[in-house]
């Protein structure tokens, strides 16, 4: 295969990579315990549940729990009664499925990444590309954040309808404990943060990879001998 060629396919492969490894940190930094915590109580899931603080706690870790450790049935109760009716377990369970896609695929960026690293020495190119999927990422949050701060709903049902099967998400609020645990106003508000993180992210890799490349060539070190091979 041409090298040209090659080096393109690895260049689009590390942009990628460096998109998803940056969203996995994002994810990470919000979908958590204490801050899941933090922002139920600025939306109010102890006025809508009726569940006291704690309850409200042990609901959501055992859910959180479900979600990242297992077994995955959503069957969670608070006094003895059960949380999630059936639907809303089922749509757990597709969640749980999403996320874990999700991180499978940052485990592989990650990866990528480090293997690029190893086998091109940090040559240009890598920084490049990795700029480039800088860029790419701060770009998408910005135009994402125009069209969510115009319609946020609407934004929120395309994903939903993306990654879900129609139907299956809807859920009245006066009703779904689901709902009530997180509802818009914790969404809007963690939409939020964890695009003013992926900015920041963003700048500070892009940042990084362009120092980078204005380093003297001399002070870069040297490609692998089957990097060398190969070209």
């Amino acid at each position: 295969m041409n090298g040209s060629v090659v080096r393109g396919i690895a260049s689009l492969g590390v942009g990628l990579a460096t998109i998803l490894v940056l969203l996995g940190v994002g994810v990470a930094v919000f979908f958590n315990p204490p801050f899941v915590a933090f922002e139920q109580d600025r939306a109010n899931a102890v006025g809508w549940t009726g569940y006291t603080r704690d309850q409200v706690r042990q609901a959501t870790d055992a859910i959180l729990g479900q979600l990242y450790v297992g077994p995955g049935d959503f069957s969670v109760t608070v006094a003895g009664t059960p949380v999630l009716v059936a639907r809303e377990q089922a749509h757990m369970r597709d969640v749980r499925g999403v996320f874990a896609g999700f991180g499978l695929a940052v485990a592989a960026g990650a990866i990528l990444l480090v293997l690029a690293r190893w086998r091109s020495g940090g040559a240009p190119w890598m920084w490049r590309a990795i700029r480039a999927g800088a860029s790419t990422l701060i770009g998408a949050v910005i135009v994402l954040g125009i069209v969510a701060a115009i319609a946020f709903d609407a934004l929120f049902e395309v994903f939903h309808t993306i990654f879900f099967t129609s139907g299956s998400f809807d859920f009245d609020p006066r009703t779904s404990r689901l709902v009530q645990l997180f509802p818009d106003h914790f969404w809007f508000e963690t939409s939020i943060a964890l695009a003013v993180v992926l900015l920041i992210l963003g700048v500070l890799v892009r940042t990084f990879a362009g120092r980078r490349l204005r380093m003297p060539a001399a002070a870069l070190p040297a490609p692998s001998v089957s990097v060398e091979a190969a070209r």
